[in-house]
């Protein structure tokens, strides 16, 4: 019997639980990231803060602790001899070897009780994919039942992570994934993929099996590995695993796995036997697939099939960015039922559209230039132009205008082609594996001295995939930035840029400050249009030219100005092209 001391510690800590934890799946203390479904982010999630990419964690830190406790107060692990065979009901019927002991007691109860809540959670979801893996099982002739192992694993999450490092609904561990020809790399992890990881995992159990001829001791060896058990039982030995787990042999956490397993296919078979009612079971999983090119975007995906966002990306889980494969020349994006057709019609009309907005950074003490640049993935030229500092000394408590560029999607008029439109005049690119400055120059048309001078590059070879380049470009369209020969009047003006740069030592300076491209038009006339601007209280030289894209240089020799001084309430002329 447990002392008066051990009761005490238990009531404060079962208090303490009870007042953060609603149930223990759906908080963490040390967690930064509560998701909206009540899933709790891990800390190692992906690349992106959007919640539909995160990965969560399979199993928090009071749920083990809480496991734990229970089979440490449950007693001697019994004899296979021991157990008393399950009763099986006229309505119930197993094909995984069900046993009764103490342990598998205590999850009953820990299922009924403490965990009812993630215990309905699990069952709600197991309707999406239980009807795909019964049917991978069958075709290979094991247990059906073997269908409720992701249940324990992963609560039937795609996005599950364990402290073990091991992801998805069968939770496997890298090097066992790519044993099972799981493709894991920057791009994608199949081990999220919900039937390329079944048939993994499938494949997985069926080796198990034929190692031990005994399902007990296959399951366990899926959690600890094959061949850690095989050396307890040679050990101890032992011939099946419940005479191994009288043992310290094996981890607790381990130990706990096997009936864990059973008492979750007993109550998942008869819900309502054991109070589980009213359970709203999700729609099981089904999709068709459309072949797209590399680096999509699943929002332009769910654009093309009429559906949103979040149902794409809960159909392609394994896309850990959010887009299709940079080094694939195609992917079978998931796609709803029903949707192909209509998407295979919008795929052409697709139109991409960058934008850059804003986001405001307080300066904290201790940030530098560098620091910021590298947080955001910006370079410094851009940072210092977007917020017109002269120097790299930051003021702690002011803000700073932090780019942020972005692509959204439209869908053209019949008979338009796709394009690469800019609604602002700052277009963020960011740079590709394999792409060269010469190449992105000739991309949108600009010359390649431009884009070094307006990201400060130390030469157009000094670039890498993943940063992103400044690009001030006013007017591009589609005729202009598809085609690879600029038309003759955008050759014109490329021509009189590098004679600039040429002609100067200081030309880099003069260009980094005419911020913006414009991109003629053929046919287009270009005009000069005179306006003028008065002057007010605070004022420069500096500042002045900053807004109206231009250069000191260029008001000075407008306004026969021979410093840089002006004063309140006089006009400059201003020549706009």
């Amino acid at each position: 019997m447990p002392s008066l001391l051990t009761k005490t510690i238990q009531a404060i800590c079962c208090f303490s639980l009870a007042t953060v934890l609603s149930s223990c799946a759906t908080q963490d203390s040390t967690v930064l990231y509560p998701l909206p479904d009540g899933d709790i982010a891990s800390p190692v999630s992906s690349v992106s803060n959007d919640p539909e990419l995160l990965l969560v964690e399979a199993e928090p830190e009071e749920c083990l602790t809480e496991e734990l406790e229970a089979l440490r107060q449950s007693g001697n692990w019994q004899n296979k001899e021991d157990l008393a065979k399950h009763k099986q009901s006229s309505e119930t019927a197993y094909d995984f070897p069900i046993v009764i002991n103490k342990q598998v007691e205590a999850y009953l109860d820990i299922f009924q009780n403490r965990q009812k809540n993630t215990f309905s959670k699990w069952l709600a979801r197991s309707g999406k994919y239980i009807p795909m893996f019964q049917k991978e099982l069958r075709k290979a002739g094991l247990p059906e039942d073997l269908a409720y192992l992701a249940m324990i694993e992963s609560g039937f999450n795609q996005r599950a992570y364990s402290r073990a490092r091991a992801v998805g609904l069968w939770q496997f561990i890298k090097s066992t994934g790519k044993m099972y020809n799981l493709r894991i790399d920057n791009y994608v992890d199949e081990r999220r993929h919900a039937e390329k990881s079944t048939k993994a995992a499938v494949a997985f159990l069926s080796d198990l099996y034929a190692d031990f001829g005994d399902w007990h001791l296959a399951v366990a060896g899926y959690n600890a590995g094959g061949g850690k058990i095989r050396r307890g039982l040679k050990r101890y030995k032992c011939d099946n695993f419940w005479s191994l787990a009288q043992h310290k042999y094996l981890r607790l956490e381990t130990k706990r796995y096997v009936p864990k397993l059973i008492a979750a296919i007993i109550i998942a078979k008869n819900p309502q036997k054991y109070g589980f009612k009213g359970i709203n079971y999700a729609e099981p999983l089904a999709y068709e697939t459309l072949r797209v090119g590399p680096g999509l975007n699943l929002d332009a995906v769910a654009l093309l099939c009429g559906t949103t966002s979040k149902e794409i990306k809960q159909l392609n889980r394994e896309l850990k960015t959010g887009r299709t494969p940079l080094n694939k020349r195609h992917y079978d994006v998931q796609i709803p039922l029903g949707t192909k057709q209509l998407a295979e019609t919008n795929l052409p009309r697709l139109s991409r559209v960058a934008t850059t907005g804003y986001k405001s950074h307080v300066i904290q003490r201790g940030d530098t230039i560098s620091g910021i640049c590298k947080r955001y993935n910006i370079n410094k030229t851009t940072l210092l132009k977007i917020n017109n500092l002269r120097s790299s000394k930051l003021v702690a408590g002011k803000h700073l205008r932090i780019p942020q560029g972005s692509i959204r999607y439209r869908l053209l008029a019949e008979g338009e082609e796709g394009q690469i439109a800019s609604s602002e005049d700052l277009l963020l690119h960011t740079i590709q594996p394999g792409e060269t400055v010469s190449r992105i120059a000739d991309k949108y048309n600009v010359p390649a001295d431009l884009i070094v001078a307006w990201n400060g590059l130390q030469s157009v070879h000094r670039i890498r995939a993943g940063q992103q380049l400044s690009l001030y470009i006013e007017g591009i369209n589609a005729n202009v930035a598809a085609t690879s020969t600029p038309p003759a009047q955008t050759r014109k003006v490329v021509r009189q840029s590098r004679k600039q740069v040429r002609s100067s030592s200081t030309s880099m300076i003069v260009l980094a400050e005419q911020k913006k491209f414009h991109v003629a038009v053929p046919g287009q006339q270009v005009k000069t249009q005179v306006s003028w601007y008065r002057v007010r209280p605070g004022d420069s030289l500096w500042t002045i030219a900053r807004k109206f894209d231009l250069s000191t240089r260029q008001l000075k020799s407008w306004n026969n100005l021979k410093s840089n001084r002006i004063h309140p309430g006089v006009k400059l002329k201003i020549n706009n092209v």
